[in-house]
């Protein structure tokens, strides 16, 4: 980890947070254009979106969240974290993530917050690992999660990916070789956020040894991370 006394020796940009501007789009903009219009109070849409981990699902809901904030009142839940009651607002914004994740009595909150959702107003957006009709729900909130707007997560084109690691090592800063992404593109793994991590730990890197970031660099940097891996795999 890296304390603020170093950050601020290395310079160190912190990590900005999730907006629906810094979010690489791809081929997900009418999702996207979606969110935003949850952002308006006239707004009473129900949405499902769903992917895999590392597709972007908790940094749309968290962006969404927090830009529908400054026009409406904002509950953000985590499925496990849900409880028997949801105290909703009128003209409110629902978040929960993971809906998968929800114990019986929250299954019963949600159900209850779809059936008032037309009379205080309610705008909601769910998401979860699976498509509705995967869900290990209770059959009456499934089918009402099956009649929503529903998105799946389209993944990035590996020219997305590309683009998107460009602008990140711009905005850090960073001069690098022009083969690093595409060495992290054949050789890391493939979901964005690990490629942002790692491209971070070059940089941090690169001010710490003080050398440039390059290949060999990047090549240390996984094989040492990949050494961490095994030994953290052997009893």
């Amino acid at each position: 980890m890296v304390t603020p006394q170093q950050q601020l020796l290395l310079d160190l940009k912190p990590e900005q947070p999730p907006t629906l501007d810094n979010f690489v789009i791809g081929a997900n903009g009418e999702l996207v254009s979606r969110l935003r219009g949850l952002c308006d109070t006239s707004s009473f849409d129900a949405l499902y979106i769903w992917g895999p981990q590392g597709c972007g699902r908790s940094h749309l809901l968290a962006a969404t969240a927090e830009a529908a904030r400054a026009r409406r009142p904002v509950a953000f839940v985590h499925g496990a974290e849900a409880g028997a009651e949801l105290t909703l607002a009128p003209g409110s914004l629902l978040v929960i993530d993971d809906v998968q994740g929800l114990a019986a009595e929250a299954q019963v909150a949600l159900f209850r917050a779809f059936n008032a959702a037309r009379f205080l107003g309610l705008a909601l957006l769910l998401a979860g690992s699976e498509p509705p009709l995967r869900l290990e729900l209770r059959e009456d909130l499934r089918t009402r999660i099956g009649q929503t707007l529903i998105y799946e997560i389209q993944s990035l084109s590996d020219e997305d990916k590309a683009a998107a690691l460009r602008r990140h090592a711009i905005e850090r800063g960073m001069l690098m070789d022009a083969g690093v992404v595409h060495y992290l593109l054949r050789h890391g793994r493939r979901d964005l956020p690990s490629l942002m991590a790692m491209l971070n730990s070059l940089d941090r890197a690169s001010l710490e040894q003080k050398r440039p970031p390059t290949l060999p660099l990047l090549r240390e940097l996984m094989q040492t991370s990949l050494d961490l891996d095994q030994d953290a795999d052997t009893p």
